[in-house]
């Protein structure tokens, strides 16, 4: 299982990206919030739509979930 977070800045298209622990695109510590440790990215972003409405996974660390 993979450790998720979810970036508090949202892209220039409203999105809330979900990352994976070790992604090159994880942003800092202060600006991600911690969504639990999932077996795949579509639990990841199901968690991350409890905190925000407009969520997309990252294309880098999470494609299957990355929508464009």
């Amino acid at each position: 299982m993979a450790k998720y977070y979810v970036n508090k800045n949202a892209q220039a298209n409203g999105d809330h990206e979900v990352h994976k622990e070790g992604c090159v695109w994880l942003p800092l510590v202060g600006n991600r919030i911690y969504l639990g440790s999932f077996t795949n990215c579509k639990s990841a972003v199901r968690e991350a739509k409890k905190y925000y409405t407009q969520v997309n996974g990252c294309y880098y660390c999470s494609r299957d979930c990355h929508t464009s």
